[in-house]
């Protein structure tokens, strides 16, 4: 019974340890998807420079498959990442609480790519300690905006858009 107890308590502790080795794994995956990408495009404009018409075929269909591999392992690890976040979030509910929070505009739902405003963005909407909430690092020049009950990853030379988490705050 005792070594049923220890084996269970050590099987627990081994699956916590997973989604950090995954994440990690992901990232490699995504540098590789695109290293490929690049280098299958390289042949395609090596294929146009010999001229031959079946080869440029099989280059732009090696292309195409490179392509959807990356994009599909892009779209996995940002999932993966945003997730991260979410059963924390289920724990810890007074942490995501709204509170008395308002902001002097109107709420507008924002997609990516868009170009916000000063405004919006100004220093006092910036989520100051992302990890609190178990969102990802912001990168140089970027920054999470509150906006309501939605977080914004934005840009803040730019103003652009970058991340959009919807209904993050209850």
């Amino acid at each position: 019974m005792r070594k049923m107890i220890i084996m269970a308590l050590m099987a627990a502790t081994a699956a916590t340890g997973v989604p950090s080795v995954a994440s990690a794994q992901s990232a490699g995956e995504v540098r590789r998807s695109a290293r490929d990408l690049r280098e299958e495009q390289r042949d395609l404009r090596d294929a146009y420079r010999s001229g031959d018409r079946r080869e440029i075929r099989e280059e732009r269909r090696d292309v195409r498959q490179a392509a959807r591999e990356y994009h599909g392992d892009r779209r996995d690890y940002r999932n993966a990442r945003r997730d991260d976040w979410r059963a924390y979030r289920e724990r810890n509910r007074a942490i995501y609480s709204r509170g008395r929070w308002n902001a002097p505009f109107r709420y507008q739902q924002f997609r990516t790519g868009v170009v916000l405003r000063p405004n919006y963005y100004s220093s006092r909407y910036y989520i100051n300690d992302p990890y609190r909430y178990r969102l990802p690092a912001a990168g140089r020049n970027t920054r999470w905006i509150r906006h309501y009950d939605d977080v914004l990853l934005v840009n803040v030379r730019t103003g652009r858009v970058l991340d959009v988490i919807r209904g993050f705050y209850w």
